[in-house]
This record gives structure tokens, sequence and C-alpha cells, in this order.
């Protein structure tokens, strides 16, 4: 079980699928049902001599016939945690942080029969992977259930093997849905179920037997279960395990687009009566979102049919097209409403680039203005060497801002204002007119260049 920090120790938990009642009876039918397709596993890292720590003791010495044992052997690291089997031709499904630079894995049964393991396939970015064992015999397995039926305080039952102890069940309900503790892809379902070390990679179940989530964190201050467990849902673990499976990889949807939250001041200048959509802050050169006419500053709030109701969803959606997929994109652009058609591309992991070096400059002398709380300067070669400001960006620079006012916590110096209510600006003079017109209206829309990233604000005068 990997630690997320101090606070956080690596599982998850699930959720069921459907509006269930109290389980009068107890759960030891599902228990006798469900276990004998959980799986426990044991990875093993051979570690060299070089890399082990020990010593090596030098020729002549006392102590030289420590070497071989100490020395020269191998060493091996073992970690444990749990699978399912969700196919009968021994296809196991666990976290990638259970095998992770495994050497050999091993496939536990609940009966006591011990496989060694084949790799198929991993997604370190949802720590998911696929495992497959071989038998002359069919094995039990388990099915993904829909884990967009699970709902906040659903019974599920978590079966795995916490501690190396062997098959454990625990039970709970669901506590949340779509948390996010800091991956690309997070879309947690949350529960209150006792999941410790060990537990990960293991199933969750709803009482209809279905696997709705995959157990991969915890919440714990001591490393041991409180109550706050975390799981991948079986919707978007079934779809990384299809791609592994048929390709040995995950061959994710790249749109080529970066985007920004709708906050709740500026839904209403976005004609939103509350926060949804996502808003386009960068669009990459020759990207499909390019080649489509999609710009930044745009309001998607719907992708191939389905509603986007966050910033947060749009790429998981995007991840989770087909590529070469043709998709119809609904969005809104300065209060006009339109639809763009887009080819969804494979998406090619990347370094981030190096930051930029910082410059130093005497601060250039320049004729100022504050408006909206904001300290406003021309754009010259001195202030863009001075506040490192992108190349591409032309408006007008923020050097300073009053922190009394509503702009504090939403526009930084060094941005470069280059819409206010969605008309180009280019000097203080203009800056300051749209300002005037537009101040009947409540909020004020502030189109940003941020270090060449697209950022939109609004602003109470």
């Amino acid at each position: 079980m990997r630690l997320l920090s101090a606070l956080f120790a690596v599982l998850i938990v699930a959720a069921p699928a459907s509006a269930q009642r109290f389980p009068t009876e107890g759960f030891a039918d599902l228990a006798e049902e469900l276990s004998p397709a959980v799986v426990n596993i044991s990875a093993a890292q051979r570690i060299g001599s070089e890399d082990s720590g020990m010593p090596d003791f030098p020729e002549g010495s006392p102590l030289e016939r420590f070497n071989e044992l100490f020395g020269d052997a191998p060493r091996i690291a073992n970690s444990l945690g749990s699978g399912f089997i969700i196919d009968p031709e021994g296809i196991v499904v666990t976290n990638n942080h259970v095998i992770d630079e495994a050497d050999e894995v091993e496939v536990t049964l609940s009966d006591g029969r011990t496989f060694p393991a084949d790799f198929v396939g991993r997604d370190p970015a949802t720590d998911l992977a696929v495992l497959r064992i071989q038998s002359s015999e069919p094995f039990p397995h388990v099915e993904f259930g829909n884990s967009d039926n699970a709902r906040v305080g659903d019974w599920v039952i978590a079966i795995g093997n916490p501690f190396g102890l062997g098959g454990s069940l625990t039970a709970g309900v669901i506590s949340a849905r779509g948390r996010e503790i800091g991956g690309r892809y997070d879309d947690y379902i949350q529960t209150d179920v006792a999941i410790n070390r060990g537990n990960s990679g293991g199933p969750l179940f709803n009482l209809d037997g279905d696997v709705v989530a995959v157990n991969t964190a915890i919440y714990s201050p001591t490393g041991a279960s409180v109550g706050i467990s975390f799981s991948i849902p079986s919707n978007l673990a079934r779809h990384i395990v299809d791609q592994l499976l048929e390709y040995g990889e995950t061959r994710r949807g790249w749109l080529g687009v970066s985007v920004q939250p709708v906050t709740s001041g500026m839904a209403p200048a976005l004609g939103l009566t509350a926060p949804r959509g996502a808003i386009i802050s960068r669009v990459e050169d020759g990207g499909p979102a390019a080649e489509a006419g999609i710009e930044t500053g745009d309001l998607i709030l719907r992708f191939d049919g389905r509603d986007v109701p966050d910033s947060r969803s749009l790429p998981r959606m995007v991840a989770e097209t087909d590529v070469g997929r043709e998709v119809v994109i609904a969005l809104r652009r300065r209060g006009e409403n339109m639809t763009i058609r887009a080819t969804v591309e494979r998406l090619v992991e990347e370094g981030a680039p190096a930051a930029p070096t910082r410059q130093t400059a005497p601060a250039p002398q320049q004729t100022s203005e504050s408006i909206l709380g904001l300290t406003l300067a021309p754009l010259d070669e001195a202030s863009r060497r001075r506040y490192r400001v992108h190349p591409d960006a032309s408006g007008v620079l923020v050097t300073a801002v009053d922190p009394e006012s509503d702009a504090a916590g939403k526009v930084r110096p060094g941005d470069v204002i280059e819409e206010v209510a969605w008309s180009p600006v280019a000097s203080i003079t203009e800056v300051r007119s749209v300002v005037e017109a537009a101040s009947g209206s409540g909020e004020i829309l502030l189109v940003l260049n941020r270090n060449g990233q697209f950022v939109l604000q609004s602003v109470r005068p």
C-alpha cells in the first residue's frame, strides 16, 4: 500500500450500483458467492547486492565468509495486495502500485492454489494493472457493474487481503462521489468501508454482487483505516482494462486544450444561472481543437452528447473517447451558442517544458492607472522582461492588485489583460472606456494572459 502523504495511504473503495435495502440477513451469501474470484497478489522484486544496502566485506577480512550470504546473493523485496478475476480464462485486475517494478508476481486463490502471473498491461495514471494466470480448468470470476448507478448511501462490501491475512470481508456505505485526490483523471468513490494495507487492487461490490469499484486509497493519519477510503469507479476501470487487454497499453483521446473552471461569479456574465461547463484557457497549435476552430474563451457545455458539469469532467470525457472518433461539441462563444465537430486524436504524454529563467531588470518608468483595484501599465520591452510576460501576450499589464478589491486572489501582477467584457483592449484608455460602459452589468469579465495561458476572471467594480 503506497502513501499519498503523511496522511494518505493507497487503497480504494467502490460504491453500489442501485438503490439497495438494508441487508438484514447479513452478507454471508455474497461472501460465499464472490470470495472465490478475489485473489491475493504477491509481487517480488529482485535486488542486487549493489542496491541492497548490505555490507560487502573485503578479501581477507574475518567477516569475508558472510559475503555470500549478505554481499553477493540477490535479495527479494515483497509486496502484498489484492485483485479479482474478471474472466474464466484467468484475467486478473489489480492496482498498478501493487505490482510496480516487480520481477515476479504470484496469484493465490481462496482455495490455496497459487499461479505465476504474466503481465498484460498497466496504467500508472489510473493505478490499474491487468495480469493473466493459466489453468486447464476455468477460473471463478466476477463482473463489472455500472458505477454510474451507485448512489451515496448505498451498501457496498470489500473483499481483500488486508495486512496479508488473506480473504477478509468488510462492509459500509458510499459516503461521496467524484472525489479528487491529486490525479489527472480522478473521479473516486468514497466509502466508510474498512480498507487497510493489502486491500489495494481488491474489488468493491454492490449487493447485486457486481464490482462497482477497485479499492485504491485511504485517508488516514495512522496508516490504518479511519473510515475514509477511495475507489476507482468500475466504468472507468472497465474502459482502461479493455484497452490494456486489446493493446497492452492505454490509448487516450486528446483534444489539445487546457481548461479552467466556471466560478459562481463568472456564471451570470456567461449567461448561466449556475456554474457549469469548462472554459477553454489554451488551444494547442496543430491540435484537433485548433483544426476544428475552437478558440480560447469558448465555454464547452456538451461533449459528444453528454453535459459537461465542470472543468474536471471534460478531460476525463476526452480521454475516454475512442481515438479517431468525430464528436460534436456544444459551446458558447461571447454569448453566442454554436456547435463544432472535432476528431479526437491520441494523447502522447510529454514532459513539461522547463520553466523560463528569471530575468531581472530595473522597474520601468511608465504611466500607470488604477482600475477595478488593478494598477495597470502599458506593455513595453522593459516590462515584458521584468514580469516575464509571454511573447504572445498583447494588451495591458497588471503591475499590482489592491488586496481590498474584488480582484484580489483572481488577478495577479504580471497578468496581461487582453479583453474586457469580450472587447479587445490595447491601452489603459480602452480598458477604462470598456469598464465604464460595462459597470452597470455587475460582474465584468476579464480575459487574461498568464504565462501564455488564457485565464478568464469576473471582477466586481
